[in-house]
Formats: structure tokens, sequence, C-alpha cells
């Protein structure tokens, strides 16, 4: 069968780390015809791209990442959605009235949030009473195994204390839900990422996207270049990913 070269152009390979945060979501999600969905840092739109097909909604993506909207935009034309709007900016305010959202959504959101608890009160706000707000994240703990030989080499350092610190934790994350109106309650799993050594782990394409630079920054080049050789006499490494799902309904 010959595939037409445009599912080539526009087939997305969705990155391992978030493909297992955004399957809790969809595990969990109410999916009914009419919904008025908000998915929140929705990025190149792998959630809003199914939530769209697998429920029929409005779904409304939000983003202030432009370039990635650009290409959400793009599979959205491309798949013949009609019922999917794009907005590029950030969710401490939304462009839309009081109680007029049945779902938000936001996978691996939450981490990324500079103000997490006004993104939360605007949720909220928007969403009708009863609506459902649901968020993944990787938890305090995520990549524990790199971390431990990280310490061996740095020993005592604030600056990664203050790195990992900034990791959300169940508690904490219900608290901020708590704070916000919402009645919530989470879910925890985990999953692994293994590799051949530590040199395949900080050459992989999304771990130098979303980690290498934070981690250059809280301990510099010499002391990861070292726990890279370090990682590398052990050979194969296995990463465990704590993660979390949380389900809040606006009381």
């Amino acid at each position: 069968m010959e595939i037409d070269r445009g599912v080539a152009e526009n087939y997305d390979e969705l990155p391992l780390w978030s493909a297992p945060f955004g399957q809790l979501i969809l595990d969990r999600v109410p999916l009914r015809r009419g919904q008025t969905v908000v998915d929140i840092g929705a990025g190149t739109g792998f959630l809003t791209v199914e939530l769209a097909q697998r429920s029929a909604a409005r779904v409304i993506a939000v983003d202030p990442w432009a370039d990635a909207m650009d290409v959400l935009r793009r599979k959205v034309e491309y798949l013949g959605l009609r019922d999917v709007e794009l907005v590029v900016s950030d969710a401490a305010r939304l462009e839309l009235p009081d109680g007029s959202v049945d779902v938000v959504v936001s996978n691996l959101g939450i981490n990324n949030f500079a103000n997490a608890a006004t993104v939360l009160a605007e949720c909220h706000r928007v969403l009708r009473p009863g609506g459902h707000l649901l968020i993944s994240t990787n938890l305090v703990g995520h990549m524990q195994e790199f971390y431990d030989v990280l310490r061996e080499v740095v020993g005592a350092s604030a600056k990664l204390d203050e790195h990992l610190g900034h990791r959300a934790t169940v508690e904490g994350t219900l608290d901020l839900l708590t704070t916000a109106g919402f009645a919530a309650t989470a879910d925890r799993t985990q999953f692994s990422m293994r590799f051949a050594d530590g040199t395949a782990l900080l050459d992989h394409y999304f771990i130098r996207l979303g980690f290498l630079d934070g981690w250059l920054d809280a301990v510099g080049p010499e002391a990861l270049h070292a726990t890279e050789q370090q990682l590398n006499r052990r050979g194969e490494l296995t990463l465990t990913i704590p993660a979390a799902c949380f389900t809040a309904v606006r009381s």
C-alpha cells in the first residue's frame, strides 16, 4: 500500500518522556461530546489532537511557545480537526468566561509554571462547578540513580539541592489544588528509562533538550563529565521515573 507523503511529513514521534504522563491523563479524563476542553502547555499538541479526536469536543490549546503551536496548527489542518483553537499565551490569564469550561488538562505542566498558584486559580475560575482538572507530573526522586552518582562526584551542593527542590511532590501539589478550591486525588505510578551507559544518556536528544542545561547550571561541565565517566564504568543504566496524575474537581 502506498502511503500519502503528507503522512510522513506530519507524523509525530511523541517523546518517550512525555508519553507515559500523557497516557495517565487519557486514562482518566472524561470523554463526552459537546465538552469544552482546555489543554494548558499544549506544546506540539499530543493531548490536544487526541482529545479532539477521542471526545469530539471543542479543544482550546494554550501555550506561549509559538514555534510549537505552529507545528500543532499544521497538524490540526492536516487532520481536518474543525473545533480546535490555538492560543499563544501562558495560562496566568485565560481569555475565557467564568464557568465556561468542562475539562482542563496539563501534561507535565505544573513543574514548568513559574506561578503555579495563579494558573490553578485561573483554571478554577474558567471551570464550571463539577468541572475536572487533570494534571500529570514527574515527582521528586526522578532519575534517582543518576543523581546518586552525581552526588558522589560533587558532594554537598546547595545549587544541586535547589535544582532538585523545585520538583513536585504529591502532598505539595494536593495542597496547591486545595488552596485553589479543588477537591483533588492523586494516583502515583512509576516507569523506567534505560540507557547503555552515561554517554548514551547525555547524548539522548530529549535529555539534552529538557535536562542538560539544568544539570550544567547546577554542577558545571567538569562534574557532569566525571559523572558520565562513572556511569560508563558501571555499564547499563536504568533510571526510575516516579509520576503522578492528579484529578481535581471544581467544588
